[in-house]
């Protein structure tokens, strides 16, 4: 972008008092900058991060504020709005220049959420949360203009205390923290009314790539999906434990899922499957015996709200009837310790019973922990092996491969270990 004569990097002359404000701010920078932080105490570090992020703040605020009144820049460019001026000129997308301006018309309309972003008390993010939820309740019917007054004030205030995430959650329940009496029902009521469109807006899409590789991707309803992804990180996070004992650099958090994803998939039951598609998930559910009964009431999928979801009653209920519910409520069934020949996979109990016996992976030479482990049948099940402790042996996805490998022979080892010996 050319300058004119005259004029400072900031497109203005000297003699502009806005201009030489924010000259004055960037020589300010680049004095910091010539610094090296390597050298600065423990003391200038934090106080150098608790500025930038009061800065960041106020400086959004700033941006929103002359985004808000910027009509003549998008009358100049003819354009519906600043955002083509934004895309040319400072070579920002149109879809992140636009969300920018409609955040800016958001925030414009709610003195305290742009007083507290000017006062760098509350970060953008928080703004966004704020006026996005301001917004469902503008369109809520039970609400007034003074339910709208007092949840910004109880926003604002939260955001100087919480979490962007934690203060979303906040955000779905603030109404019934107004006035529980009148909209507790309202918001479970809305709550069933999402859960039903979740259900609808439920895909899943599967294709080849060709290339050895299956893609896929879609959406789920939160009562699932916080479970899947619960089982598959319950796959994930040994390797991870592993990696890091071993001291090896760690692989993009996503292939890890990716491969627990994997590990899940293996371990489904396929004899199950034409019943219920395997072995309910174990969740938590933490509900009150009261809300459990009521028709419209709800509980929190998880230990609490901050790290859960919140479900409608129904759904919880509709939980119990395939899954196993850990007894936070609800009582939980028995376990048997052998299964004999009544059950192809070693159950729970059993799996602790040879985690104490076993230590880890029995594979000669392989320390890999009992939690990355599958109980490998000795005797093949197929051939007539039992479920059960003498015939079950701990082995790691590796060496549990190698023993149905038609490759390799296995054989245990007085010692208990068991030895691979691939075939001439």
């Amino acid at each position: 972008m050319s300058l004119e004569r005259g004029t400072n990097h900031w497109g203005a002359n000297p003699g502009d008092p806005i201009g030489t404000e924010f000259a004055a701010i960037d020589s300010s920078f680049d004095k910091v900058l010539a610094t090296d932080p390597l050298y600065w105490t423990t003391a200038q570090k934090k106080a150098a991060l608790a500025w930038l992020e009061k800065y960041d703040a106020r400086q959004a605020a700033l941006r929103l504020r002359v985004l808000a009144v910027a009509g003549d820049i998008a009358e100049e460019s003819g354009d519906k709005d600043a955002s083509a001026w934004i895309r040319a000129e400072l070579l920002v997308d149109k879809g992140a220049a636009r969300a920018q301006i409609k955040l800016a018309a958001q925030v414009a309309k709610h003195d305290l959420v742009a007083a507290g972003l000017a006062a760098g008390e509350i970060s953008q993010d928080k703004a966004r949360v704020i006026t996005k939820t301001l917004a469902n309740i503008e369109t809520n019917p039970i609400a007034t203009a003074e339910d709208l007054t007092l949840a910004e004030k109880l926003l604002v205030d939260y955001a100087t205390r919480l979490t962007a995430k934690e203060l979303q959650i906040v955000g779905r329940r603030i109404l019934a923290e107004i006035d529980p009496a009148r909209f507790e029902d309202a918001e479970a009521k809305a709550l069933l009314a999402e859960e039903e469109r979740a259900l609808q807006k439920t895909a899943l899409r599967v294709w080849d790539n060709g290339d050895g590789t299956i893609g896929f991707d879609g959406v789920l309803p939160v009562s699932i999906g916080a479970r899947f992804k619960t089982q598959v990180e319950a796959w994930a996070q040994p390797r991870k434990q592993r990696l890091v004992a071993k001291g090896a650099p760690l692989p993009p958090w996503e292939r890890l899922m990716g491969q627990g994803f994997a590990r899940l998939i293996e371990t489904i039951d396929p004899d199950a499957l034409p019943r219920h598609g395997g072995d309910a998930t174990v969740v938590n559910v933490v509900i009150s015996l009261e809300e459990l009964r009521k028709e419209l009431g709800t509980a929190t999928l998880g230990f609490d709200e901050t790290n859960g979801h919140t479900i409608s009653a129904a759904e919880a209920r509709k939980m119990a009837c395939n899954a196993t519910i850990i007894p936070w409520v609800l009582g939980g069934d028995g376990q048997v310790l052998d299964a004999g020949r009544f059950s192809r996979f070693f159950q729970p109990i059993q799996r602790k019973a040879l985690r104490l016996q076993q230590k880890c992976c029995q594979a000669e030479g392989c320390d890999m922990p009992p939690e990355w482990c599958d109980v490998h049948h000795l005797t093949a099940w197929a051939l007539g092996g039992k479920t059960d402790l003498k015939d079950g042996v701990l082995l790691c996805p590796h060496h549990h491969r190698l023993a149905h490998a038609p490759g390799y022979t296995h054989e245990r080892l007085p010692d208990g270990t068991v030895r691979f010996t691939r075939r001439p």
